[in-house]
C-alpha cells in the first residue's frame, strides 16, 4: 500500500519516468505551449515553475542548478534570457493548464499547459508551388450514336459533291480512234462505187464497139 507517498507512478519505473519529466519541460520551455495528458501536465508544473524562477534570479548558480535538470543548453539559455525577464514582475503562476476533449484512442484526459503570457505565433506563410503548365485536357470519347450519324453525314456530303462535279463537267471529246473506223468504211464504199462505176463505164463501151477487135 502506498503510503504516504505524494506523485503519480504513470506506470513507470524511477528513472524513467524522470527522464520523462525533463522532456517534457525541456518542450514546454523550448515552445511555451505543449499537449499532453492531464495527470502529465499537473506533475511538469511545479517543476517548470522551478526552472522559470531560476531564471528570474538569473545568478551563475541559478544557471548551473537549471543545467543539472534541462537537457538542452539553448533552452537554459531562452529561460533565462527571455523567459525569466518577461515574468520578473510576477511571483509565481507562470503556467496555465487547460482542459481539453478525451483522447480518441485511449479516452484519456488532455490538457494543454502553457505559459500565461504566451502569444501564439503567426502561421508561417506556404512558400508558393511551381507548378507546369496546365495541359489541354483530351476530348471525350464520343458515343457510338454521334459516330454513326457523323459517318452518314459524311457519306452524303461526298455524294453531294460527286453530284455537283458530275453535272459541271463539260462534255468529253469523242477520240480520234473512235471514229477511225467509220471513215474507213466510208473511203472503202466510196472506193468501191466507184470501182463499180468504172466496170460500168468500160462494159458500156465495149457494147458501143460492136464487139470488134482493134484497128490495125
Amino acid at each position: 500500500m502506498r503510503h504516504r507517498l505524494a506523485g503519480r507512478h504513470l506506470g513507470r519505473d524511477t528513472a524513467h519516468r524522470r527522464s520523462l519529466y525533463r522532456n517534457l519541460v525541456t518542450d514546454l520551455l523550448r515552445y511555451e505551449r505543449i499537449t499532453t495528458t492531464e495527470a502529465k501536465a499537473k506533475e511538469i508544473r511545479p517543476m517548470a515553475e522551478k526552472i522559470i524562477t531560476l531564471g528570474r534570479r538569473g545568478d551563475l548558480h541559478a544557471r548551473r542548478q537549471a543545467l543539472r535538470f534541462v537537457y538542452d543548453t539553448k533552452v537554459v539559455a531562452k529561460v533565462f534570457d527571455d523567459i525569466g525577464p518577461r515574468m520578473r514582475e510576477r511571483p509565481g503562476g507562470y503556467l496555465r493548464i487547460t482542459s481539453l476533449e478525451p483522447r480518441k484512442g485511449d479516452g484519456a484526459r488532455m490538457a494543454s499547459i502553457e505559459l500565461v503570457d504566451y502569444v501564439e505565433a503567426p502561421p508561417t506563410p506556404r512558400p508558393q508551388r511551381v507548378t507546369a503548365a496546365p495541359t489541354a485536357a483530351p476530348a471525350p470519347a464520343p458515343a457510338p450514336t454521334d459516330v454513326m450519324d457523323r459517318a452518314v453525314d459524311e457519306r452524303e456530303d461526298v455524294a453531294e459533291v460527286e453530284t455537283e462535279t458530275t453535272a459541271e463537267a463539260p462534255p468529253e471529246a469523242i477520240p480520234s480512234d473512235e471514229l477511225a473506223p467509220d471513215t474507213s468504211e466510208a473511203q472503202l464504199e466510196a472506193e468501191q462505187q466507184a470501182m463499180e462505176a468504172q466496170a460500168e463505164a468500160a462494159e458500156e463501151r465495149d457494147e458501143g464497139d460492136g464487139g470488134a477487135g482493134p484497128v490495125r
